[in-house]
């Protein structure tokens, strides 16, 4: 599967497809205060187990951080 991940292409052998949860878990995304849109989509945190990526979707994970 091909897809676009923050504004870099990558390919991820042997997958058609997978869930938000998967992706996070497959390339360590481990960092809890998360934006996930897949093509421009937002997806909810309650939806990452069921939300999927597919072969040329276009996939932002952005990094929320706080401070003052």
């Amino acid at each position: 599967m091909k897809i676009i991940l923050n504004n870099t292409p990558e390919t991820l052998a042997s997958i058609e497809k997978l869930t938000v949860a998967e992706l996070l878990k497959v390339k360590n995304f481990s960092f809890k205060m998360l934006v996930i849109k897949i093509n421009e989509k937002l997806v909810k945190k309650e939806d990452y187990a069921t939300a999927t990526v597919k072969d040329g979707d276009n996939v932002a994970i952005i990094h929320l951080i706080s401070g003052g």
